[in-house]
């Protein structure tokens, strides 16, 4: 979850650094630092404010080097203080090492299990900690095992640490020399381009958008890969099957990861501009889409498709509620069983596998650790018929599933998920309806029907997001308020949840969805003038009973706020706020329900003074487990 960044060069790199960072700020934003080798040796600067900060501190102190290291930190071990910000320093042994130049300095993504067990067999050895850390164990581990070469130094460390990481590490004695290695927690490759009279240089990075406008050309490493990048030259090896590192060459690529997708541009912030992105990012979903067929999702979706009969879903947070979504689709439309799961419970217990399962992951990054363990566990269990949905064609979980379908909805910033969450269910939908049409279950009138009502989607999406003054009225009730229901059925249980977890995320209020149905079960002793609920309306064969739980509210004195489909016949009245959507939208009728439910939670947040695009305590890119 934190943002590396490293690079060699001939040149003050110091400012590609900071730049990347600020790019990667979104992947953790408790603390930042940077570190440069210089003759004296290594050179930091760190900082628990924010990127902006940094950069005045390494302005006003003149931090310059060829080399270097940069870190962006989500905080797992340790306070977020500056002791405990990356890059951390290994000075070497005995009680006066701390006064002696530092000899190894690095950054770090992910979590060491055994970091207790290795930080006790080093102090043994007479090294000093300075920080509450798991990272400052690998620089200290790193230190112990250099012989005069660093690569050989940070090979051996790997065999000895267990858990997730990515790191990118340099040592005094080596200037132009940075070496990184990844397990569980993506890393990159940059190679310099000559035209940018840069063609020596060569980076390290959490993702390629740290590197935009410094170089396209890009080496995705693998799970056990140890990188070394030098002056004009780099080199990697894996881990083959027996855990030893050999020599692996790894494809370089193209990729146009443009600065510009991280430009705020008329908008206050990377939230708001992304919810006013999401008819541009549903027509880029469906771009290509001219009929229902299984190669939507990839070569061999067919054979795939016709070997399964029940689907498995497996995501966290807010791609867990687009699973969720899903479910009711693939039940009902494709008359498949479904069973969606939490993926981070998924792996740690007993379940029944069956071989005819399709495995389908959903995750934004395609980096997400616990859905990534989760798939694998299913893998390990036998269910090899595997599809991911995902933003970003290059990442783990398209690379290591069978089926693919890339949403392509372009950089989130913003950590509470937007765009990313209405692409999921556009993807889930068409893979409802492939599924329903080879199982019989979809005519093609029914088809020309839902291609049609899809294609719509971005139109329709324009109207909702006209409904934006409206919200902001309710917004300045929420702002006041410290609790909040959201209540939905059926299909729409899942958009409240999502309404719910938008509102907690940035605005700090506690949240709580539950299917309307279970209010009379403990939720309506909540109840009061103080307690807003909020109801997803929409004019479909649950409306008569949603109506009923709404009156149950109403007796209690609570006070409801509804978004319901124009020809509802609900009208506002006191302690009922009414807003109308443009049109009824049937099955999709979700991916226009969440849209108000987005900027209400942006609304409130923005009249409450939080940090919208960066929430206390969450980072974007969840890599750790």
């Amino acid at each position: 979850m934190c943002g590396i960044v490293g690079a060699v060069s001939q040149r003050n790199i110091v400012p590609v650094l900071v730049q990347g960072l600020q790019r990667l700020e979104y992947r953790g934003y408790d603390s930042c630092g940077v570190a440069v080798h210089t003759a004296t040796g290594p050179q930091r600067a760190r900082s628990t404010a924010r990127v902006a900060e940094l950069m005045e501190q390494v302005q006003r102190d003149a931090v310059q080097g060829y080399t270097g290291i940069a870190h962006t930190r989500w905080a797992t071990h340790g306070a977020p203080v500056v002791h405990n910000a990356h890059p951390h320093f290994s000075h070497g042994t005995g009680a006066d090492a701390s006064a002696r130049p530092a000899r190894v300095a690095l950054v770090h993504n992910g979590i060491i299990e055994n970091y207790e067990e290795l930080r006790a067999a080093l102090q043994k050895r007479g090294y000093v900690f300075a920080s509450q850390t798991d990272t400052e164990v690998i620089t200290h581990l790193i230190d112990s095992l250099y012989e005069g070469d660093l690569f050989e130094a940070v090979k051996a460390a790997t065999k000895q640490m267990h858990g997730a990481y990515a790191i990118a590490v340099f040592h005094k004695d080596e200037p132009h020399r940075v070496v990184g290695a990844r397990a569980g927690s993506p890393l990159i490759l940059g190679v310099g381009k000559k035209e940018n009279g840069d063609g020596d240089a060569n980076y390290l990075a959490s993702d390629a958008m740290a590197l935009a406008g410094v170089t396209d050309q890009i080496v995705y490493l693998e799970e056990g890969d140890v990188v070394d990048i030098q002056l004009g030259k780099h080199w990697i090896v894996g881990k083959d099957k027996q855990g030893e590192h050999r020599p692996v060459q790894r494809a370089v690529r193209t990729v146009q990861a443009h600065s510009g997708a991280a430009e705020l541009g008329p908008y206050r912030h990377y939230m708001q501009k992304e919810i006013f992105e999401q008819p541009r990012a549903i027509a880029d979903t469906l771009e290509g889409v001219e009929g229902i067929v299984p190669e939507l999702f990839g070569d061999g979706a067919y054979r795939v498709f016709k070997e399964i009969d029940k689907v498995l879903i497996l995501a966290c947070g807010t791609s867990y509620y687009s699973g969720c979504a899903a479910k009711y689709w693939l039940e009902s439309i494709a008359r498949i069983p479904t069973q969606v799961e939490v993926a981070s419970e998924y792996r740690y217990r007993d379940s029944v596998p069956d071989p005819r399962t399709l495995v389908v992951t959903i995750s934004q990054s395609g980096e997400t650790a616990d859905t990534l363990a989760a798939l694998r566990h299913a893998q390990g269990l036998g269910m090899t018929q595997t599809l991911t949905i995902c933003n970003v064609a290059t990442s783990a979980m398209v690379r290591e599933c069978k089926l693919s379908y890339v949403t392509r909805a372009g950089v989130e910033i913003g950590v509470a998920s937007t765009k990313a969450f209405t692409t999921q269910l556009a993807a889930l939908f068409l893979l409802t309806l492939v599924l329903a049409q080879m199982r019989g279950h979809l005519s093609e009138v029914e088809e020309a029907q839902h291609l049609k009502a899809m294609r719509h989607l971005p139109v329709a999406l324009q109207a909702v997001l006209a409904l934006e003054p409206q919200v902001m009225s309710w917004a300045e009730d929420f702002a006041r308020m410290q609790n909040a229901l959201f209540l939905g059925r059926g299909l729409h249980y899942p958009i409240a949840l999502e309404g719910a977890l938008k509102l907690k995320e940035i605005s700090y209020i506690h949240a709580e969805a539950y299917p309307a149905g279970e209010l009379k079960h403990g939720p309506l002793a909540l109840v009061t003038s103080d307690m807003p609920v909020v109801t997803v309306a929409p004019h479909d064969a649950l409306l008569e009973k949603l109506k009923s739980n709404m009156q149950e509210v109403r007796a209690r004195g609570g006070m409801l706020y509804v978004l319901a489909d124009a020809d509802t016949r609900i009208e506002s009245a006191e302690g009922l706020h009414v807003i109308r959507m443009p049109e009824h939208y049937g099955a999709l009728s979700p991916l226009l329900h969440v849209v108000p439910l987005q900027l209400l939670a942006y609304h409130t947040a923005l009249a409450r003074g939080t940090d919208v695009d960066k929430p206390r305590n969450l980072a974007k890119s969840v890599t750790v487990e």
